[in-house]
């Protein structure tokens, strides 16, 4: 300990938060954790770490601290400190919580920065940055034996807590009866939920700064008094559904709030409120018609109403959080908020489903009951009770993984302090009473000679034997004839037969959280009998034949089938099996003073006369009570207070995995596997419930959301492994699997070491959920596959490796999600990947639900149904996975959309226009306004593009010319040398990569698929010949200004056009030559520019015929090498070949790469096409498009299309009219900046056409890559965009939702707008009367076309994850990119039957599949239910005509700029829908008067043709 000044700096001075200099100090090392105290301060003692740091002009004995943590620690400027070092085993944090804000942080990034941390030291709000400053957070809390502490050293066994402030949020609001009754205090329970609850939470969400993205659904169940289906007119039969008991009931789902984020939430709770007041009688008589009898509507209870269908609803979205990734947000929460006590009555298979999703999928469900806190356990599931037999007994379920709170005003009742735990049933009249005895069947009463006398019948010993455990030690056989001798017995008298065994397994199946087996009960039970009711989420059975039973269960009839029933008034003494379910969320509970982990909302009555505190000793008592075997907890309830919770004091069975220390007594007592157990109630299975424990609300959980952990600790042992799993593996040699791809090679790239390749298979499983497995030993539990080898302890989580390639010691991972666990060994340079899945797995379920929902801005409560599945995880194809990353995303191993890898959407669109600006400032203007782009509009669109690929997608540069380099030495020659990426995808939904039907389906332009190698981008290519001596031209977009020397003459030869193309002043202008590009490499476009210019007369379609002449001639060729490939005409590059005769200048020429597939996974190459006109033009020129085409909305003479003679047939097919394929995939450099820790890339899939009046999609895809680092180069890209007067906004994978298709988001539908034709119709019978009839269908969507065209929207050819593209709905975006529409189009049958050429279907041919599902068009049947009331046998279109409007929910706060204003603006988004629906409407006549219009110009165009 030595004395010291104090003195603090600015951050900005130093980085280092200790300046100490070591010499003060002998003994002082760098990197040791010393304390800073003031001697008379018993503050918090400050540790910080030594770092060498060379300040000169400091003072002899002075230190210096970072200012913010000396007045954090209240250390005084000036004064004297101690300064001394500390053992760091005393210092080292159990737990520590990270904050994280408005950031997409991944499992994997998590896990990296865990081990970055280790061995470091934090203290509160420290603020910790990794990966170059791409991901932030902050220290929130941290603990140390027990309790919480200021600082800490982070070690190996330190559990990290990632909690989100920016999260995904569904808040559910259970509007059941209870919400209109009265609390003891006088409020509505809507009340106490709305202005109590909801108000709290967003006052603490404001405080803490929270940012959520929240959906907030208002939700209940109408049953119907009626007897059978007939008795229901015919429009309500469509959503009902039966219930157990034969009940009709109804769903119902009111969203309020929609992916919303606000800074001040209280208009919401108004809103809510409006909601509320006439909630109620809107769903209960929402299908009353005029002289229409209906069955009865009421209103469900809490406990009958649909809580689990809720939950599912939302993990139907949070499931595909990697199809529509958001950059600003991490984390999934469901809150239901129900009026109830906890308890629910639910169907067990749904229960299994949902337990199964919830866990696997990692989302956190909070369950806040504003009604009072029951006199038991809760939360607590009833199973319905499927069995008429009188004596059948209920079974109950309590699920783990649902955090309960609850909420309670702290309001005070003048008169008492008492606080009533039981809601009393309301009075009845006597009448019903007398009923029910005359009546036994309803009341279940049973007569007087079957029911005992209380003489006969001891109901105290019976109710002790149906709550007693199985005995511990009994074999099977035993079991069974014990079972019979007891349970049995005492219902004799009562109930003669007892029902055949076989009727037992066929009805019930286990409690999901309690293991039991029929095979306990009837040994001769067939396997197959069993595993079609077993739990859908727990161990498998068959280790329970083997091992003692230590677990209770409950079946309802009293025949007791070997498990007791569970008593929710007393769960304490019931312990279950340990499975990794239980384990999964445990990591993110800190440890309470006597070493349990706890839940800091339970707080304990302190029963009267007991001391505060007792003597801490925690001694584990062995924990097991001798007589019956089973692990009973010693009842001593004393009680420990910590921070103002009051936890109970004993200390819990630790549990296999528990780092709270495994005291060896227990391990050795009288029972086999006590450490295996876990408490049945509760989150954690460690917190014991007592009569006298108070939930409060976890508002830490509902403010900051954990992250699901990185770490676990449960493994099976040896035993249950051996019985239980099967057991595959597989070796992995990189550097032989690389030698080998090297081989073949196009492009050489460093291939990631074998310890890279290591870390990125454990990265890849945590980031599909997985969790590593710590704390365990492994040598215990597995026969070693591998020698080990001198190294780290095996149990410590990612030792910091440095890249040693000499020889690696043995480093094991064991990792596990659900009931699979995989174990990854590196020896040397072989991987091992060892998989045990489930012998049994559990049976997939399907369960189908439909609902009534009423999103935002509709009218009604649509029908709507939806899938809730889950996924058999054991299929995932890891072995594939880990060869693509391997072989760093070969084109071998194509991402397939079973891999669940993460994709981005993004649109480019027009960035500017004045229209736009004129609504957004003018209040009263109309949204109807937005012109037609004139050919400049899209020239200057079509030039912004292909400065946007050639510079930013591709990265290359054409160097200046000489004369020029002054003037054009802009933005330009500044760019950086594009780094060179890879291996093609060539994504194919097969997920083979050698099935030829890709590469038929595209044509035979490809060469054979040769795999190859990756290099390390960073690393110095070996093959770049920096070649500049020939490279010189031009880079000016202006072609002809500056030329001096005399056009080319119009029939001038090739040899001439090929001497000018080559001029080094006047040429086309080469690109730079890099690795894959070959000497002499230019545009087509800008070739076709070029002679244009420099060439007389040469129109576009004589440029083009020249160019493809050179081609023939084998002059110049595709700078891939490949000779096959056409003259394509956009940002395409070709090179000029040498000639036989320029021998000087072959030394210096860099030949292809030969490879076309290599060559197109290394550059974006776009074909760009003119317009696309809806008329047939005047006369058949040649194949070649006008780049720069007239408007296609009118002719020539300014006649809208619809009104056009001359209707192409064939426009509304979306059939490419090229032979591109709809989608090109290329190999994406991610890690531009060099940020990483790690080598990491992407894909991109982008269109292979672009045309200036639709919107291009581009999809960014990843699977080994960090969020933050993908969203810094999209947010670069976004804001590069606007330099080319382009926006890049990110669209959903669904833009419209549908619903009826499974994949939809079941809370989100399309709004209906429709079009009022009446008034246009006039004393017409059709609208398009007098054109030929099979045209009208096309002038109809011609028409809808104009209509959208006004309104701003423009067309987007994209695929949709609800039906394939092109099935002839055609989707459309406002140049805002705030929303879509979708024109509803039925496609005639005969063409149809054209769309099926497999030249045409490039469309799917790679990664989202087709699904079955979405039959040619839902919206056909939707529409019509919205419209004809109902009929779906009248398809005429007259009453079909509208659209479908929806909202881009994916555009965030960050995308906003203040060049588009409007992009996310809700009031701009209001106005538009209230205007396109008045505009359709046909209010103040404006759709008349456009239809006029229109026929106007086309009577003055006839008029001027016939005169």
């Amino acid at each position: 300990m030595k004395s010291f000044k104090l003195i603090v700096h600015q951050s900005s001075f130093s980085p280092f938060d200790l300046i100490i200099n070591l010499k003060d100090y002998p003994g002082l090392n760098e990197k040791d954790v010393v304390e800073i105290y003031h001697p008379d301060n018993d503050y918090p003692r400050l540790l910080l770490q030594v770092f060498k740091v060379d300040v000169p002009g400091r003072g002899r004995d002075t230190i210096s601290v970072e200012q913010s943590i000396a007045t954090t620690f209240q250390l005084r400027t000036f004064a004297d400190v101690y300064v001394n070092i500390v053992n760091v085993a005393d210092v080292a944090l159990d737990s520590v919580e990270l904050t994280f804000k408005d950031q997409y942080m991944g499992r994997s990034e998590m896990w990296r920065l865990k081990n970055h941390l280790v061995g470091t030291c934090v203290y509160l709000n420290k603020k910790i940055e990794y990966c170059g400053g791409a991901i932030r957070c902050q220290v929130y809390e941290m603990w140390s034996q027990g309790d919480r502490v200021a600082c800490g050293v982070i070690t190996e066994d330190t559990k990290i807590v990632f909690r989100s402030s920016t999260s995904m949020v569904y808040l559910f609001i259970q509007m059941s009866s209870e919400m209109w009754d009265f609390d003891i205090h006088g409020d509505l329970y809507f009340e106490k939920a709305v202005n109590g609850f909801l108000a709290d939470l967003f006052a603490k969400w404001k405080k803490n700064g929270s940012n959520h993205e929240v959906t907030i659904v208002l939700f209940s169940r109408t049953f119907y008094k009626a007897k059978s289906l007939e008795e229901f007119p015919q429009h309500m039969k469509e959503c009902l559904q039966k219930d157990y008991r034969g009940r009709f009931y109804e769903d119902f789902y009111r969203v309020a709030v929609q992916n919303e984020r606000y800074e001040d939430w209280s208009n919401v709770l108004l809103q809510l409120r409006r909601l509320f007041t006439d909630y109620q009688k809107i769903v209960l008589q929402y299908h009353e018609r005029p002289n229409m009898e209906i069955p009865t509507a009421i209103n469900s209870t809490a406990a009958q109403g649909n809580f689990l269908e809720v939950l599912n609803m939302s993990l139907n979205v949070f499931e595909k959080h990697y199809l529509d990734r958001c950059f600003d947000r991490t984390g999934q929460l469901s809150v239901v908020i129900t009026p109830g006590v906890g308890v629910f009555e639910v169907d067990r298979e749904l229960t299994n489903v949902t337990k199964q999703r919830i866990i696997d999928n990692g989302v956190g469900s909070d369950l806040v009951c504003v009604g009072e806190q029951p006199l038991h356990a809760v939360p607590l599931l009833k199973f319905h009770n499927k069995d008429n037999n009188l004596n059948s007994i209920d079974d109950y379920s309590m699920p783990h993984w649902i955090n309960l709170s609850f909420y309670s005003t702290n309001k005070k009742v003048a008169y008492s302090n008492f606080i009533p735990r039981i809601k009393l049933p309301p009075r009845k009249s006597q009448e019903p009473l007398r009923k029910m005895y005359e009546d036994e069947k309803k009341g279940k009463l049973l007569k007087e000679d079957e029911y005992m006398h209380n003489s006969i019948f001891d109901y105290d010993a019976y109710d002790a034997q149906v709550f007693q455990l199985p005995p511990a030690h009994s074999t099977c056989v035993q079991k069974v004839t014990r079972t019979k001798k007891t349970s049995i017995a005492g219902l004799e008298g009562m109930n003669r037969r007892s029902p055949p065994i076989s009727s037992i397994h066929h009805r019930k199946m286990s409690d999901p959280d309690i293991h039991h087996s029929i095979a306990d009960v009837v040994p001769s039970s067939s396997k197959g009998a069993y595993d079609s009711n077993s739990d859908a989420t727990d161990s498998p059975v068959s280790s329970n034949r083997l091992s003692p039973r230590s677990s209770i269960s409950s079946h309802k009839p009293v025949i007791r089938t070997g498990r007791a029933l569970i008593n929710p008034f007393d769960p304490s003494h019931v312990t279950v099996k340990l499975t990794s379910n239980r384990r999964r969320w445990t990591h993110i509970f800190p440890k309470g003073p006597t070493g349990v982990l706890i839940q800091q909302h339970h707080y304990q009555a302190r029963p009267a006369g007991e001391p505060a505190s007792r003597s801490e000793d925690h001694r584990c008592d062995n924990n097991v009570n001798k007589d019956n075997g089973s692990s009973m907890m010693n009842n001593n309830h004393s009680i420990y207070q910590v921070d103002g919770n009051v936890i109970g004091r004993k200390r819990m069975v630790s549990t296999s995995g528990t780092l709270g220390g495994l005291v060896a007594s227990s391990s050795a007592a009288s029972t086999t596997n006590n450490a295996s157990l876990a408490l049945l109630w509760g989150a954690t299975g460690e917190q014991e419930w007592t009569p006298a424990l108070t939930t409060g609300v976890d508002w830490k959980s509902l403010t900051i959301p954990a992250c699901l952990p990185i770490t676990t600790d449960y493994f099976p042992d040896k035993r249950s492994l051996q019985n239980d799993y099967l057991v595959s593996d597989y070796n992995l040699l990189p550097d032989d699997v690389n030698a080998d791809f090297a081989r073949n090679r196009a492009i050489y790239k460093e291939p990631l070491t074998t310890m890279e390749v290591f870390k990125e298979l454990v990265s890849q499983r945590l980031a599909q959920g997985f969790q590593l497995i710590v704390g365990v030993n492994e040598n215990e539990v597995i026969e070693s596959h591998c020698p080990s080898s001198g190294g780290p302890p095996p149990s410590k989580v990612a030792p910091q490796m440095g890249k040693a390639n000499n020889v690696a010691p043995t480093k094991r991972y064991l990792l596990s999600i659900g009931r699979i666990f995989h174990k990854l060994t590196l020896v040397e340079s072989t991987i091992t990947v060892t998989r045990y899945r489930p012998r049994h797995p559990y049976p997939p379920f399907n369960i189908h639900y439909r609902y009534r929902f009423h999103a935002p801005n509709h009218d009604t409560y649509e029908v709507s149904w939806v899938s809730f599945t889950t996924e058999k995880l054991e299929t995932y194809n890891w072995n594939y996975m880990d060869h693509y990353i391997c072989t760093r995303g070969d084109t071998d191993f194509a991402l397939v959309e079973a891999l669940k890898y993460w994709r981005f959407r993004t649109l480019l669109l027009p960035l500017y226009n004045p229209a736009t600006k004129q609504i957004m400032e003018d209040e009263t203007t109309h949204c109807d306004i937005y012109p037609t782009p004139t050919r400049h509009d899209l020239d200057q669109l079509t030039d912004g593009f292909l400065k946007m690929t050639e510079q930013y997608f591709n990265k290359v540069k054409r160097p200046n010319k000489q004369r020029m380099a002054i003037a054009a030495a802009g933005p330009d020659a500044s760019l950086t040398r594009r780094r060179h990426s890879t291996s093609n995808l060539t994504r194919n939904a097969q997920g083979g990569v050698s099935n030829s039907p890709f590469r038929e389906r595209v044509g035979s332009t490809r060469l054979p698929d040769r795999p190859r190698l990756r290099i390390e981008a960073m690393a110095a290519v070996k093959t770049v010949l920096e070649r500049t001596q020939s490279q010189t031209g031009e880079c000016d977009d202006t072609y002809d200004d500056g030329v001096i020397e005399p056009k080319l003459k119009a029939n001038a030869t090739l040899v001439e056009t090929m001497e000018r193309m080559r001029s080094p002043t006047l040429g086309v202008g080469y690109l730079q030559q890099t690795v894959s590009l070959p000497s002499h490499a230019f545009v087509s476009i800008y070739a076709i520019h070029w002679l244009q210019a420099n060439m007389e007369g040469a129109t576009y379609e004589k440029a083009t015929n020249i160019m493809e002449k050179l081609l023939q001639e084998r002059v110049i060729c595709h700078a891939s090498g490949d000779t096959s490939k056409r003259f394509v005409v956009g940002y395409y590059m070709y090179h000029i070949l040498p000639q036989k005769k320029d021998k000087e200048n072959l030394s210096d020429y860099v030949k292809p790469l030969g490879d076309l597939q290599s060559f197109e996974n290394e550059w974006m190459e776009v074909e760009v096409l003119g317009p696309r006109s809806p008329l047939l033009p005047a006369e058949a020129t040649s194949r070649a498009i006008d780049i720069s085409g007239s408007s296609p909305v009118t002719d020539d003479t300014g006649v809208p299309a619809f009104l056009c003679d001359n209707i192409d047939p064939d426009y509304m097919q979306l059939g490419s009219d090229s032979d591109m394929p709809l989608y090109k995939n290329t190999h994406l450099d991610i890690d531009v900046n060099n940020k990483s820790d790690r080598i990491e890339w992407g894909h991109a899939r982008y269109q292979a056409t672009f045309r200036p009046d639709q919107a291009y999609e581009m999809c960014i895809q990843w699977a080994v890559a960090s969020g933050n680092i993908v969203a810094e180069l999209i947010f670069g890209w976004a804001r590069k965009a606007q330099s080319c007067r382009l926006q890049m906004v990110p669209i959903p994978a669904d833009p419209l939702a549908l619903p009826f298709t499974l994949k939809s988001d079941p809370l989100r539908g399309p709004i209906y707008v429709p079009l009022n034709e009446e008034p246009l119709l006039r004393s017409k019978s059709t609208l398009f009367e007098g054109f030929p009839e099979d045209t009208w269908l096309e002038r109809l969507f011609l028409f809808q076309e104009a209509i959208v065209g006004r309104f701003g929207f423009i067309k987007c050819t994209v695929e949709s994850t609800s039906h394939e593209a092109g099935v002839g709905d055609h989707l459309y975006v406002h140049v805002t990119g705030n929303m879509f529409i979708l024109i509803p189009t039925t496609v005639k049958s005969e063409h149809k039957a054209l769309r099926t050429k497999p030249a045409n279907r490039p469309l799917n041919s790679s990664r989202y599949p087709v699904h079955l599902e979405a039959a040619p068009s839902p919206h056909e049947g939707y529409i019509t239910r919205h419209v004809t009331g109902k009929n779906k046998d009248d398809y005429d279109n007259t009453r079909r005509m509208g659209f479908l409007w929806s909202w881009n929910h994916m555009i965030s706060k960050k995308l906003k700029s203040s060049q588009t204003p409007a992009t996310g603006d809700e009031g701009f988004q209001m106005r538009m829908l209230r205007d396109f629906k008045h505009f359709c409407a046909n209010q103040e006549q404006r759709l008349s008067q456009f239809w006029e219009q229109c026929w106007e110009l086309r009577e003055k165009a006839h008029g001027i043709q016939s005169c």
